[in-house]
């Protein structure tokens, strides 16, 4: 049988968003926003799940912390835009169409393709069958569930990238019976002002946590992980943070992407082989005049914004405008009442402002809380404004017509 085909008005302009992440629930709000009572203009939302996934506190839900129920269709009730739950398992570019659990077809005119990243598990022997992750909800709630049970033992997490700092923070706070171990070939906060890696080596000290720097791990074992060199490392929980990748969707459908399948964008976040197609977030290689943008939620949402706004534009015949981006800041919890956050240069190269304690724990808090209202914002803006990044913030502009 074939796949059932999605209603939507034929003679409208559908856009589909896929993925309702930070970049794609950005990008799904602000043209709701902007093209609500506009006839002629669909806007569909696709997602595997109807929870918004705070990627930002994941490390939270992996030590039994309680979130917020955030509903995506309650969100967008009022906008205009319709949800569509399910997997995204096929992108045919060239008929325009997105296959939802092998069984049902999208058809579109505009693609923004927000499906994000996960893990890479895939580089190293053991680490898909033996390491736990924290791509969603569900696979913190696995690691929550094994860390619950242990009463004991070591935990070893690998990667000392801002993920891995946390996690390893958030565990030995939350379950001092267990060893933590922190394995990353770099010091953690290698990036960071010597005030603010002197803080944060300080807090991982003052939790216990044990850090390996220089350590690369070239296998994991049931029981265990193996370094370069030879030694074995006992670990009766194995937490992956090291690297990432994205869906191999958008290779197979034949956009062009870069070395790691991330879809290649112009200027204004359109596909170079394919215009009608946007990629943002962690599913686009965006190239800015510091290099290639990394995966973050502070430079997802802009580019989630910036997609929607030259779609608007397109549609009334404008031209899309360049999309440009710096960093501001580089928040990290450690723990609930500990946190440092540097303050960075648009290249993200620090500067020598941080803030440490209490201080950055209200900050962070601040920061993580805020895409959520930043949507119901957005849904209440007038058609002629809109939340345009600037340094990594969000400043409401008026007149952007």
């Amino acid at each position: 049988m074939g796949a059932r085909q999605e209603t939507g008005t034929a003679t409208a302009h559908r856009v589909v968003v896929l993925g309702a992440g930070y970049a794609g629930m950005s990008a799904a709000v602000q043209l709701a926003a902007r093209v609500k009572g506009r006839a002629g203009v669909e806007v569909t939302v696709v997602d595997a799940q109807e929870r918004f996934t705070e990627r930002m506190r994941l490390h939270m839900t992996a030590t039994a912390q309680r979130l917020a129920e955030l509903s995506i269709p309650e969100l967008l009730q009022g906008t205009g835009a319709r949800f569509v739950r399910g997997w995204v398992t096929a992108v045919d570019a060239a008929a325009k169409s997105v296959r939802i659990d092998d069984d049902r077809v999208l058809r579109y005119d505009t693609l923004v393709y927000g499906l994000g990243s996960a893990a890479d598990t895939s580089a190293v022997p053991g680490a898909e069958d033996h390491a736990y992750t924290l791509s969603s909800a569900q696979d913190a709630e696995l690691l929550a569930d094994r860390l619950g049970r242990l009463g004991g033992g070591t935990v070893a997490v690998v990667g000392s990238g801002l993920t891995g700092i946390e996690s390893a923070a958030e565990i030995a706070e939350r379950h001092p019976e267990l060893e933590v171990v922190l394995l990353g070939r770099t010091e953690p906060g290698a990036a960071m002002n010597p005030r603010a890696r002197a803080h944060l080596r300080a807090a991982l000290d003052r939790l216990g946590v044990r850090v390996r720097a220089g350590a690369e791990v070239v296998k994991v074992l049931p029981g265990a992980v193996e370094l370069a060199g030879g030694e074995h490392i006992d670990a009766d929980a194995v937490l992956w943070t090291s690297g990432t990748r994205v869906s191999p969707l958008a290779a197979a459908a034949g956009l062009d992407v870069d070395e790691r399948g991330r879809i290649v964008t112009d200027t204004t976040l359109r596909s170079v082989s394919h215009p009608e197609v946007y990629a943002i977030g962690d599913a686009a290689a965006i190239r800015q005049g510091y290099g290639v943008m990394h995966g973050t939620c502070q430079g997802g949402m802009p580019t989630g914004v910036h997609a929607a706004l030259c779609i608007d534009r397109t549609l009334r015949g404008r031209r899309p405008r360049p999309f440009r981006f710096g960093y501001y800041h580089t928040p990290v919890s450690l723990g609930r009442g500990d946190a440092v956050v540097q303050f960075t240069r648009p290249d993200d190269s620090p500067r020598k402002i941080c803030l440490t304690g209490a201080l950055a724990v209200r900050y962070k808090e601040t920061v993580t809380a805020s895409p959520w209202p930043t949507y119901g914002r957005m849904k209440k803006m007038p058609a002629s404004g809109a939340f345009w990044p600037r340094g990594g913030r969000f400043t409401r502009i008026r007149g952007t017509r």
